[in-house]
């Protein structure tokens, strides 16, 4: 395993840090399979990887309790653990307390070593702002509760810029980035700008939900007639650590092949990319860009909608088709079709998901046309 500089702190983080977003499930695709989360987990760390990262949020609630029972046996002295705090669920100043001794019960310790405000954008940085929130961190760290505070973001570069500058004591922050993503969000502008006050940056979704790792034909061809011979993830990774600024790449890795292959990456992550290379990626960024309709990640923070819309799987659906041509394109409509229950159909256009997608996307507008397409059989 490789190791890099931590922003400004003294210590050095794993090129490889494992995410909990997409732990692996049972059959019914939403039940954590324990077992075989413990075992990738621990098979990382075993490997070197020295931080693991959760929220509240993910798999309904459930990643911390297994995330801390992966961590026991003399597992927690080997990582930096970090949890996300879910603003839009404060309602007062007293929920940050309440939910952080919560989520420390679930993951079995007594401290984080990093709490983030989780998914910052313009109405998260609000309620930071209105509930004082940055005081009731401060006070976590002072009774011992949290070592450092940061956030994630999602939201434009111009807010990453005010959230830095508002306050000098943030250890880190954590922003979607991936050579698709070199302008949306904070993007290359904001990872520069942090690291140089100091934070350390992590770059997540490294893959794009893993879009990357499975690219369209047409951006699978750039890739395969390179002379240099890669994994596609390893394409999208690669470029990631050939960047100083960025600290670590945190991966969501669902099976132990995900676990191994990223792991072997990193082991190569200081072998910097040649112009030849960097020229591929630049090739491969743009024909990708022109080529997805919606740019839904598949975070889930949409979820859940009022009405049953499986948002996320709608847009899949939809971009599959769109991307892969005719034939994928009738799968995803026979699929669709089997969707009763959480179809775009169902969408009555309140937009609640809306505030809390990090992309920003028109989600209310964007289902009709969905429908329209893989339900009334019109065209793109």
């Amino acid at each position: 395993m490789r190791y890099r500089k931590f922003g400004k702190q003294d210590w050095e983080v794993s090129a490889l840090g494992f995410g909990c977003m997409r732990l692996p499930v049972l059959e019914d695709g939403k039940t954590i399979n324990e077992p075989e989360a413990i075992r990738i987990i621990r098979r990382a760390i075993d490997n070197g990887v020295n931080y693991a990262d959760t929220a509240y949020m993910y798999h309904g609630g459930n990643s911390e309790i297994v995330l801390g029972k992966a961590l026991l046996d003399g597992y927690r002295a080997k990582v930096k653990v970090a949890t996300k705090f879910p603003l839009w669920k404060v309602e007062s100043a007293d929920d940050y307390d309440k939910t952080l001794d919560n989520q420390l019960k679930k993951l079995q310790t007594s401290y984080l070593d990093y709490y983030l405000f989780h998914g910052v954008g313009a109405p998260g940085w609000e309620r930071v702002l209105k509930f004082g929130l940055i005081k009731k961190a401060e006070a976590a760290v002072e009774d011992g509760r949290i070592k450092n505070i940061a956030f994630s973001f999602h939201d434009s570069y111009d807010l990453f810029v005010k959230i830095i500058d508002s306050y000098d004591k943030w250890a880190m922050c954590q922003v979607q980035y991936n050579y698709f993503d070199v302008e949306n969000q904070a993007g290359m502008k904001g990872v520069k700008y942090a690291a140089s006050k100091g934070l350390a940056v992590i770059a997540m979704e490294p893959l794009l939900g893993g879009r990357l790792s499975r690219p369209p034909e047409k951006v699978a061809k750039i890739f395969d007639a390179a002379s240099k011979k890669r994994t596609y993830s390893e394409w999208a990774l690669k470029w990631l650590w050939n960047q100083p600024e960025i600290s670590m790449v945190l991966s969501g890795m669902s099976t132990m092949q995900q676990v191994e292959e990223n792991l072997r990456s990193a082991d190569n992550s200081a072998v910097p990319l040649s112009a030849e290379e960097l020229k591929t990626l630049d090739q491969a960024q743009k024909t990708y860009r022109d080529l997805i309709p919606f740019k839904c990640t598949a975070c889930n923070y949409c979820q859940p909608c009022p009405s049953g819309v499986d948002i996320q799987w709608n847009f899949e659906l939809y971009n599959r088709g769109y991307i892969h041509g005719k034939t994928q394109l009738e799968d995803s409509r026979k699929t669709y079709a089997t969707l009763d229950k959480t179809g775009a159909q169902l969408c009555t256009g309140c937009a609640q998901c809306e505030e809390k997608c990090p992309q920003k996307l028109p989600i209310s507008e964007a289902m009709p046309k969905v429908h329209s397409v893989l339900g009334e059989n019109k065209d793109y």
